[in-house]
């Protein structure tokens, strides 16, 4: 339970300080855009071995989950060793909604939605998102009572699971204040990861990537998301390393994941088609989709707007925190058992790749 911060700059100076203890070269790149708040990148191990990579939160409030698994598997290595791998942790890719409790950056970008491939434009939404623009992104600062629970089950009812989710979360880029906003050009963090990850990966030609989140599927329970169009014998290795039941194709929006546009996953692998780059969303469940939108639309409500009160603004807050980082003591000593097992497997898959 020490692995989980109360803060960014907590868990910013405890990661710094658990990469030291291995010796590991670290990389902090500032963002301009606030003078205070860093990417932090941390790198152990031999430049032509296989690489894991760990990445922490995209979503900014997600960066709760993700550090606290980034630590303890620094622990497990100053314990147990290499093991002949090279290990690139990314801490923290949105630092802003780390710290300010938000899933968006500064611009209210949604980051995975943002890493869009040559000649693609920063423009357009899902058919759908602007029938649901009122509902989903009220011009108001959020009420203390209303109906947002039975208007979403009444959009659930008439419209479908399937249906909401492909209209509401795959990315847009007309509505700049709403939610899921791809942003109208490249992200400061965008533009860092693509000047930097050649170096991170270095002469690595068998990397598994991690991208760590939460707020998707059954509570504690975890799902490993593929980016779409992997080809069928890579998804047969997914299966054999992980194991089938813990593995989801983003194939249509019936299952815990949804197709998005602007993904960093699918991103560094068109960046890096050279080599064998492996990724994969480790997705960890916590409420129902209605509570978790719920949170995202009365802190984006918020920001945008202000709070009546202070006490509101900590409600809200404290409410997108439980739904990224629930309090639940058997939440987190079960997602962190069920990470450094996913860990286990992926070290083992890394050495059989080098075969």
């Amino acid at each position: 339970m020490s692995h989980f911060s109360n803060s960014y700059i907590s868990a910013r100076k405890k990661f710094l300080t658990a990469a030291a203890r291995i010796d590991a070269s670290v990389y902090s790149y500032d963002l301009e855009s606030t003078g205070e708040l860093a990417i932090d990148v941390a790198i152990v191990g031999s430049e032509n071995s296989p690489s894991l990579v760990l990445s922490s939160g995209l979503h900014g409030v997600e960066g709760f989950f993700g550090s606290a698994v980034q630590l303890s598997f620094l622990e497990n290595l100053a314990t147990n060793g290499l093991n002949g791998l090279r290990y690139v942790f990314i801490h923290a890719l949105n630092p802003y909604g780390f710290q300010n409790i938000r899933r968006f950056d500064r611009e209210n970008i949604d980051l995975n939605r943002n890493f869009l491939a040559p000649g693609d434009a920063y423009a357009g939404a899902p058919d759908g998102y602007e029938q649901l623009n009122r509902f989903l992104n009220p011009p108001s600062q959020p009420l203390n009572f209303e109906f947002y629970r039975l208007k979403a089950l009444g959009y659930l009812m008439r419209f479908g699971m399937p249906s909401l989710k492909a209209s509401i979360v795959c990315g847009q880029y007309d509505f700049p204040q709403g939610v899921f906003f791809g942003g109208s050009g490249t992200s400061e963090t965008a533009r860092i990861v693509e000047q930097y990850c050649d170096e991170w990966i270095g002469e690595s030609e068998f990397v598994l990537h991690m991208d760590l989140h939460t707020g998707l599927g059954a509570f504690g329970a975890y799902k490993l998301l593929l980016n779409q169009g992997e080809q069928k014998s890579v998804y047969q290795w997914y299966v054999e390393t992980f194991g089938e039941n813990n593995v989801e194709q983003v194939k249509d929006m019936d299952g815990t994941a949804y197709s998005t546009k602007g993904s960093m996953g699918a991103w560094l692998q068109n960046r890096f088609q050279a080599k064998q780059y492996r990724f994969v969303v480790a997705e960890f469940g916590t409420y129902g989709p209605i509570r978790v939108l719920g949170a995202i639309r009365a802190e984006n409500r918020g920001h945008h707007y202000g709070y009546n009160s202070k006490r509101q603004k900590r409600a809200v807050e404290q409410e997108l925190m439980e739904c990224f980082c629930p309090r639940s003591q058997k939440w987190r000593n079960g997602v962190m058992d069920s990470s450094m097992e996913i860990c286990d497997s992926a070290i083992v898959a890394l050495h059989n790749m080098k075969k």
